[in-house]
């Protein structure tokens, strides 16, 4: 392997590895940087992937399953059952053996990677960044011209350079099983204080087997664990008997951060991806953010880098192209709180009966998107009372925040 990179990545997940590719179909030499000793493990997340995410990368090989609609539940036990066949809306995918894909498509570019390696020290200089590696191989040096942190929700990269942090972490707890009853190419979302405040639980079809999980944030959750909360979602009476033939085959708990970092770009140094803070706030979901992210900055870091002039002028222009993030997740959180996080569940059933209502369902598989909420977000509170007189000052913030 070289010393000298014109990238190195820090973290191998999904979207380190497209902006690893990116980059070298771009013509720069690249390094990712990996901790584990393999790709895709340990699994943190739901594995949902959009579409618009899916086409960048073309993996559907990796697709356990095709997600075209959902049933939605709320507390009481009211389910609006969304979606049309002929529309796909994501793909559960294995997490593995996309993430494992993804990089393949870099290394296949010309991309290197080492595997159970992390950084140790690093220095930046006028016209480089000298980094320190811990390595199967030792200690190695590498210089390289930017720094690119996708290294997760507890990115090294970001508490190196106190970059700043996400403007809201979530606590997500998920465990895989068979047996479980769902309906064929629908998710079940599960609405209720004591399984999810202020958030949902989901139960995921992913091939023979189902992902059952919870999220919410800490300072709701009132002293009670989210492994308790997903023990409450499979033991309310109303639910019960679709979880009673479960097994259990793994579980995994992690961090969702959300709401961009303060400095996201710094001289040298660029955070992607969960790094960054740029998960969804509505679904905690961040390879679509992250895939987009990448080709949102591409060109410009592209240049940066062939001129070398990574200079902290420079990179804070580039960075201002994420402004629009900025907004877009600040909008998306709005509507999140209107119509889930800061209402009592008589609120939120009180939604639940609007949303039966056949025009309503109508209009949510017409303009409902999970990757993009909005549209639809401003449609209901516009068109539909019940929704601006519960919304309040949430919904203000979602049409003109």
């Amino acid at each position: 392997m070289s010393e000298k990179y014109d990238v190195v990545v820090i973290g191998g997940g999904p979207v380190g590895g497209y902006l690893a590719n990116e980059l070298c179909k771009n013509g720069h030499s690249v390094l990712i940087i990996e901790e584990h000793e393999e790709i895709g493990r340990p699994f943190q997340c739901a594995g949902l992937v959009n579409p618009s995410a899916m086409n960048r990368v073309g993996l559907k090989e990796t697709v356990l399953s095709e997600i075209w609609g959902a049933n939605i539940h709320s507390p009481k036990g009211t389910t609006v059952s969304i979606g049309d066949p002929s529309r796909v809306r994501t793909f559960a995918v294995c997490r593995k053996l996309f993430d494992e894909a993804v990089v393949l498509q870099s290394i296949k570019n010309g991309a290197e990677i080492l595997l159970s390696s992390k950084p140790s020290d690093v220095r930046l200089e006028e016209d480089r960044v000298l980094l320190t590696i811990n390595s199967p191989r030792g200690e190695l040096k590498i210089e390289t011209k930017l720094l690119c942190g996708a290294d997760g929700a507890h990115s090294w990269v970001r508490k190196r350079f106190r970059m700043g942090r996400p403007s809201e972490s979530m606590i997500g707890f998920q465990i895989e099983v068979s047996g479980y009853k769902g309906d064929y190419g629908r998710l079940d979302m599960y609405t209720g204080k004591n399984i999810a405040p202020g958030f949902f639980a989901w139960a995921i079809p992913s091939g023979e087997t189902t992902r059952i999980g919870t999220w919410s944030k800490g300072g709701l959750l009132n002293h009670i664990s989210s492994e308790e909360c997903l023990y409450n979602l499979m033991n309310t009476p109303q639910w019960n008997r679709r979880f009673e033939n479960c097994k259990e085959i793994g579980r995994f708990c992690g961090l969702v951060p959300s709401g961009m970092v303060k400095r996201p770009m710094i001289e040298r140094v660029a955070l992607f991806g969960d790094a960054a803070g740029i998960c969804k706030p509505t679904t905690g979901g961040g390879i679509g953010p992250g895939f987009k992210q990448v080709d949102l900055l591409l060109s410009d870091l592209s240049s940066a880098i062939l001129e070398n002039n990574l200079s902290e002028k420079r990179m804070n222009k580039i960075s201002k192209k994420m402004r629009d993030v900025q907004r877009d997740q600040r909008r998306k959180r709005a509507l999140r709180d209107a119509f889930l996080t800061e209402i009592s569940e008589d609120e939120l059933e009180e939604i639940f009966r609007v949303w039966a209502k056949p025009e309503v369902t109508e209009m949510i598989n017409k303009f409902g998107e999970i990757e993009n909420p909005i549209p639809l977000g401003l449609r209901m509170l516009k068109e539909v009372p019940e929704f601006r007189k519960l919304a309040g000052k949430a919904a203000k913030a979602v049409l003109w925040g």
